[in-house]
C-alpha cells in the first residue's frame, strides 16, 4: 500500500515502536492518527510529524476501559471517512517476575483487558470503514511469549502470573487475527499479526527488568513491512519480517470459537 493520502490509526504511538511507526508513516505522506493516554505526549508526537511535513491528530483514551474504547472508535469515525490501517500496537508487558494483577475499569484481569479485547472491540468497530476503503490492512502487534488459553479461567484468578497473563493476551491476538483473515477474505483488507522483535531497546522491556536485545528500527521494520507490503498474505503470524507458526492453539477451530464468543460477551461487540 503506498502509504500517501492514507489514514492509519496506531494505537499506543506516544513512544517506542508505536512512536517510530507513526513518524516513520507520517514522512511518508500518510495521515497518522496518534494514539495514547497522556495528550501532552501525544501532541509531541502529531508535532514530530508535521515539522517534517506530515499529517496527525491525536486521539487519547485508556484501553483499559472499553468505554474510552468505544469513544476511541466514534471519534475516528466521526473526523474521518476513510481509513486504510489500523496498528493494534498498545500493551502492558509481563512486568518482569513481580508484576501484579491488576483488573481492568471493567473488572476484567489487566493484561487480557489491554493487549487483546480492547483491540478486538476497537477492531471490530472500526472494521466497517476499513472494509469500505480497500485496500487496508490490520496488524496485531503481538509477541512469540505465547500461552495456551484456560477457557476455565479466562481471567487467572487462580494461580497468577503475569508472563501466563502476558503469553495468554498476546496469543489471543493471534486467534483474533486469524478469524479475522478468513472473514475479510476478498474484501481486499489483510489482518495479519507479528513478533516485531524480541526485548527491544523500550519501555515495556526495560520494565520487566530485561536487557534490550534487538532495536526498535528492526521491530518498526517489521511492522511498516505488513502495512506498506503489496502481498503480505493474510492470517499470518510473522516473526520479524518472515511467517512462522505461532502457538499449536492458534489453529485449534475450536478453541478459536470459544474465544471468539467469550470476546463478543465481555466487550459487546
Amino acid at each position: 500500500m503506498e502509504p500517501a493520502g492514507k489514514t492509519i490509526l496506531i494505537t499506543g504511538s506516544t513512544d517506542g515502536l508505536g512512536r517510530m511507526a507513526a513518524e516513520r508513516l507520517g514522512a511518508a505522506g500518510a495521515t497518522v492518527l496518534v494514539h495514547g493516554r497522556d495528550r501532552r505526549r501525544g501532541e509531541a508526537v502529531v508535532e514530530a510529524i508535521r515539522r517534517r511535513g506530515g499529517a496527525a491528530r491525536f486521539y487519547r483514551a485508556d484501553l483499559a476501559s472499553l468505554s474510552q474504547v468505544r469513544d476511541l472508535a466514534a471519534a475516528v469515525l466521526r473526523d474521518h471517512q476513510r481509513l486504510h490501517g489500523l496498528i493494534n500496537n498498545a500493551g502492558i508487558g509481563s512486568g518482569g517476575p513481580h508484576g501484579a494483577r491488576e483488573e481492568s475499569a471493567d473488572g476484567f484481569e489487566r493484561r487480557f483487558a489491554v493487549n487483546y479485547l480492547a483491540g478486538f472491540l476497537l477492531t471490530r468497530l472500526l472494521l466497517p470503514t476499513l472494509v469500505a476503503s480497500t485496500p487496508a490492512s490490520i496488524v496485531n502487534v503481538s509477541s512469540l511469549g505465547q500461552q495456551a488459553i484456560d477457557f476455565d479461567d479466562l481471567m487467572l484468578t487462580r494461580g497468577y502470573s503475569s508472563s501466563r497473563a502476558y503469553g495468554q493476551s498476546k496469543l489471543a491476538q493471534v486467534m483474533f487475527t486469524i478469524d479475522l483473515a478468513e472473514e475479510l477474505e476478498g474484501s481486499g483488507v489483510t489482518a495479519n499479526s507479528v513478533h516485531p522483535a524480541t526485548y527491544m531497546d523500550t519501555t515495556m522491556v526495560r520494565q520487566a527488568g530485561v536487557a534490550p536485545m534487538s532495536t526498535v528500527d528492526e521491530g518498526c521494520a517489521a511492522i511498516l513491512n505488513l502495512v506498506l507490503s503489496d502481498e503480505p498474505g493474510s492470517g499470518l503470524f510473522f516473526n520479524g519480517l518472515r511467517p512462522t507458526r505461532a502457538n499449536a492453539q492458534a489453529y485449534d477451530r475450536g478453541a478459536r470459537e470459544r474465544l471468539r464468543v467469550s470476546s463478543t460477551a465481555l466487550t459487546g461487540a
